[in-house]
């Protein structure tokens, strides 16, 4: 909670990466800039594979002149995050991430909107059903060669969620997520499912 606790309510990006997906330099530059040209504070967590030193591999990623643009209002970390307290802060506003299945589920039931950057497998399943099917978040947009993003769609993509004009899609988006994150909090219902779920396993019996 440290890392955002001084910002208005729903201002800040979190966003996370590395867990399981790593990214390429190239990845790396054109998220930073991205977060960079939204002109909101955030929080960019990067990790990097095992076998390398990460705060190495961190100074050497990032756009240079980066951390010191950003220092008043951006915050880089590498290493284990607290994700499910930081989505729970009242200030975070859009999670940024690749759209796994524990970290949409974590960002659905709290009120951070959603903004998918898929990599790989069940990522790209899951940022269809969230921002197509169920309309409860964005997908960054990508070329459709080589899904190759830049800075600006970045930017598209959280300024679009992050609106607070009516007239935007990032109202809609929001009051969906709303509806969305209600079902999955409501505990009659889960229990329903489980109940259910028993009794046709019994009557296969």
């Amino acid at each position: 909670s440290q890392l955002v606790h001084q910002h208005y309510p729903t201002s800040v990006i979190f966003c996370s990466f590395g867990s399981e997906t790593f990214l390429s330099d190239d990845q790396i530059n054109e998220l930073a800039l991205g977060l960079e040209l939204t002109g909101l504070p955030f929080t960019l967590g990067l990790n990097f594979p095992s076998n390398l030193c990460a705060k190495t591999e961190l100074e050497r990623a990032l756009p240079k002149g980066f951390l010191e643009r950003v220092k008043d209002r951006g915050m880089v970390h590498t290493g284990w995050l607290q994700q499910q307290l930081i989505l729970k802060h009242n200030s975070v506003g859009c999670y940024v991430c690749h759209g796994g299945f524990s970290s949409v589920i974590e960002a659905m039931v709290n009120d951070c909107q959603l903004v998918l950057l898929p990599f790989k497998g069940d990522q790209f399943f899951n940022s269809k059903l969230i921002a197509n099917d169920l309309e409860a978040g964005i997908e960054v947009n990508r070329k459709d060669q080589d899904g190759y993003f830049h800075k600006e769609d970045i930017l598209k993509a959280v300024k679009t969620i992050m609106v607070n004009d009516e007239k935007e899609p990032g109202k809609s988006i929001r009051e969906n997520h709303m509806k969305w994150r209600k079902f999955m909090l409501d505990k009659e219902n889960q229990n329903k499912f489980i109940i259910d779920l028993v009794s046709q396993l019994k009557s296969l019996a």
